[in-house]
């Protein structure tokens, strides 16, 4: 399938990258010199300013949104009013009220939109995943998560700082991904606490968001989304009445990616323990991409869709609420 890409920064770039046998063929950016230089990687594909031009392509099936998130609806409704399948990255949109018109769009066009949880293709949680649907664990009683990165000189200067480009901080950015996580582990969420502050950088949007979460049968997420971590950091526990299982590192600076299973024996005392390391390159974006393109063959739901972006931002949209911000 021929692909365009509308934002052609870091995650741009890496999805240009991660096309599983696709073929880029158009590049749209702000930045003329970077939709060029992306552009110039595939020959034959072209480049522009106006991401408008790269949608009325007929060359294009599936559109790639990464620009910020103030973009991400309006470039995505126009995506699927051209008649295209949409990656769009996540959060989707800065607000549940901003999500709905797409999905009632995309419905009513019966055209496919996914978003980028990359992170359910992280090979150390398909495998978590695989060992929970086993019954490794048993049942699972509670998550334990914590994300966090350190920023950068100028960071409460950037677009990510500004609410009306990000609707938000750490929550909206790190923190739906812990959540989307904990959800595709546990199910959907009915009952949310927690609280989002500011507690280091001198900007209006919260550094750090805590999220108590339970599930429809009483299981507890609670995680940690952080921009105060100064060292960067991934680690999800998965807790279950067998075992344990432990996610540390998404390899880069976030560390290798390992997993660790923890089987209780009959006896307690010193688990039995079984590790696995991922230290190849990060493959999550390939697979997320390729199962996307299964989807389109097969005209199926995709498994991270536009109501799990919703069922994410409800819960960053009550904690908001609660925290006052």
């Amino acid at each position: 399938m021929n692909v365009a890409i509308i934002g052609c920064g870091r995650v741009g770039q890496k999805r240009a990258s991660s096309l599983a046998g696709s073929r880029l063929v158009a590049c749209a950016d702000v930045l003329s010199t970077r939709a060029e230089a992306l552009a110039r990687t595939v020959s034959g594909a072209v480049s522009a300013t106006d991401w408008r031009v790269v949608l009325e392509r007929k060359n294009v099936d599936v559109v790639i949104v990464s620009a910020t998130n103030d973009l991400l609806v309006k470039i995505t409704l126009a995506a699927i009013a051209a008649g295209k399948h949409v990656l769009v990255e996540k959060p989707a949109a800065r607000s549940v009220a901003e999500l709905d018109p797409v999905i009632e769009m995309a419905e009513r066009l019966k055209l496919l939109v996914r978003v980028g949880f990359n992170h359910r293709y992280h090979p150390a949680l398909c495998k978590a995943k695989e060992l929970c649907v086993s019954g490794a664990i048993g049942e699972l009683m509670y998550i334990r998560g914590r994300y966090g990165h350190g920023g950068r000189v100028g960071y409460e200067k950037e677009w990510r700082a500004n609410p009306e480009q990000s609707g938000g901080g750490e929550l909206i950015d790190q923190g739906v991904h812990l959540i989307d996580l904990a959800r595709w582990f546990l199910g959907d969420i009915v009952n949310v606490e927690g609280f989002a502050s500011t507690f280091y950088w001198d900007m209006p949007v919260e550094d750090n968001g805590f999220m108590l979460l339970r599930s429809a049968r009483q299981q507890v997420a609670f995680l940690h989304a952080s921009c105060t971590e100064w060292k960067n950091l991934f680690s999800f526990e998965i807790f279950g009445r067998l075992g344990k299982l432990q996610i540390e590192g998404l390899g880069g600076s976030y560390g290798v990616e390992r997993l660790i299973y923890y089987r209780m024996l009959p006896q307690m005392g010193q688990p039995e323990i079984t590790s696995w390391e991922y230290p190849m390159r990060d493959t999550s974006w390939d697979n997320e991409f390729a199962d996307f393109l299964e989807d389109i063959r097969l005209q199926r739901r995709p498994s991270a869709d536009l109501y799990d972006a919703r069922a994410a931002l409800q819960v960053v949209e009550h904690i908001y609420k609660i925290s006052a911000l």
